[in-house]
């Protein structure tokens, strides 16, 4: 294993070593809970008045809010960040909403309804449909069926600690929308990027959301899943965070569904001999900005690696948050150097990556070689970025390596499925020995007693 004048890991698989990054990379991306730097620990200590891991901060937050209500809510929103709210101000009033509306341009708006609306298309389009199956049995009819319904009520957790996230609200509020949701809780920390920040809360104002209140971190998400005062509980809690809010998410499950415990956001770029390395370079650097994010080439075409490393210094030294992003790739990255495409799908589905990108000549032919990924993106001229402000699915994806298992978000998140099922006595009597014999196998006699119970004579 070598590194580049930065460095970013380099590996050449053909002398081993893929299979321990990329355990390692996992182990630094998964929000686990039991890291924290001298800053976050004094930090603690001055909170608490002793060291916790986030972990057990996040506890203390879920349970204060748990058994006290909106005053755990409200002191922790002093505490952590200094703001000082009321159960009355805690919530955006109607005439906010209109001032930040005022105050953005009309260019944001109409860019805020062009994505709006192409997440819309998108999230229409894969709505499940009700399915009715009918059978005859014994001369009577089973009737079979799945139904669908929107949940009652969810909420959405929105970043908004070192920038305003309006793309957030898109992507987690329009396929809720879109699903038929009626009531729409977002949750955003009290800051000039999140609660009071007109991009936001005129984003807001534009979908259609009424109801936001600006608290952020644990507490937020323990107040949407418990409900208190001012805030009603929630069905469901969608949407990313920092560390806090994801393990916050993690302890709340159960009580309220989560779409995911998210961690740091992640690429995985596939490149042959026609990727451009400047582009690749461009699309590494574009998750790492994250701070912290992860950025991985995978290639077999060998040149590639030398042309990606000069591009990446290239492009930091000239990029506002190039600093942030170079310590990212520093921590997080690596170029790969892969026998054959073979060796490349296979070290990708390995990672599992929240994004992955096959910049290739013929995208197609490596897609059916994958089977894990968040989203995917196809061909030199799909970068992440248009996934992640306006293409339409949305930008809510699996990370740390679940995407082996998970899904992103979608509007079908927001539905309740439930199967209905309708015999008549003829039915039943055709299918009672079934009943019958399952039940004495399983010594649940009562279960053969209610099907019997039907069938007596009257």
């Amino acid at each position: 294993m070598t590194v580049t004048p930065f460095n970013i890991t380099f590996i050449d698989c053909r002398q081993g070593g893929a299979e321990d990054l990329f355990r390692e990379l996992r182990n630094k991306l998964s929000p686990r809970g039991d890291v924290v730097s001298e800053a976050g620990r004094q930090r603690t200590i001055e909170l608490f008045g002793e060291a916790l891991s986030p972990l057990d901060v996040v506890q203390r937050i879920c349970e204060d809010v748990r058994t006290t209500g909106v005053d755990a809510v409200l002191d922790y929103t002093a505490r952590l960040d200094g703001k000082q709210l009321t159960p009355e101000t805690i919530r955006v009033q109607p005439e906010e909403f209109e001032a930040a509306t005022d105050a953005v341009s009309s260019g944001f708006l109409q860019t805020v309804r062009q994505i709006r609306d192409n997440v819309a298309e998108f999230q229409s389009a894969v709505l499940p449909a009700d399915a009715v199956v009918t059978r005859s049995v014994n001369d009577g009819t089973v009737e079979l069926r799945q139904r669908h319904l929107p949940m009652k009520r969810v909420g959405i957790c929105v970043p908004g600690g070192a920038a305003a996230y309006p793309s957030t609200v898109l992507m987690t509020a329009v396929p809720a929308i879109t699903a038929g949701v009626p009531e729409i809780a977002v949750v955003v920390p009290p800051t000039e990027f999140g609660g009071y920040n007109n991009d936001m809360l005129a984003t807001c104002h534009e979908i259609g959301i009424t109801e936001v209140y600006r608290v952020g971190g644990a507490q937020a998400v323990a107040a949407l899943a418990y409900g208190v005062d001012r805030i009603t509980r929630v069905d469901k809690i969608v949407g990313p965070g920092n560390l806090f809010v994801a393990l916050a998410k993690q302890h709340v499950f159960g009580d309220v569904d989560i779409d995911s415990i998210a961690g740091p956001s992640e690429v995985i770029v596939l490149a042959d001999a026609s990727a451009k390395a400047e582009f690749i370079a461009a699309d590494l650097i574009s998750q790492a900005e994250h701070s912290p994010g992860s950025g991985v080439l995978i290639t077999w075409h060998e040149p590639l690696i030398a042309e990606v490393r000069g591009a990446l210094d290239r492009q930091l030294a000239e990029l506002q948050r190039g600093d942030l992003a170079r310590q990212s790739l520093v921590d997080y990255g690596a170029l790969i150097l892969a026998g054959d495409e073979s060796e490349a799908a296979e070290l990708t589905d390995m990672l599992a990556p929240e994004h992955l990108h096959i910049s290739m000549a013929d995208p197609e032919s490596m897609l059916s070689r994958i089977q894990n990924a968040g989203a995917i993106f196809m061909g030199h001229y799909t970068p992440v970025a248009i996934g992640d402000y306006v293409a339409g699915p949305s930008h809510v994806l699996p990370t740390g390596g679940t995407a082996r298992f998970a899904n992103g978000l979608a509007s079908t998140d927001f539905m309740k499925r439930s199967s209905v099922i309708c015999y008549d006595r003829q039915s039943l009597a055709g299918d009672a020995d079934v009943v019958r014999l399952m039940a004495e196998k399983e010594g649940l006699t009562a279960h053969s007693a209610s099907v019997d119970v039907r069938l007596r004579d009257s």
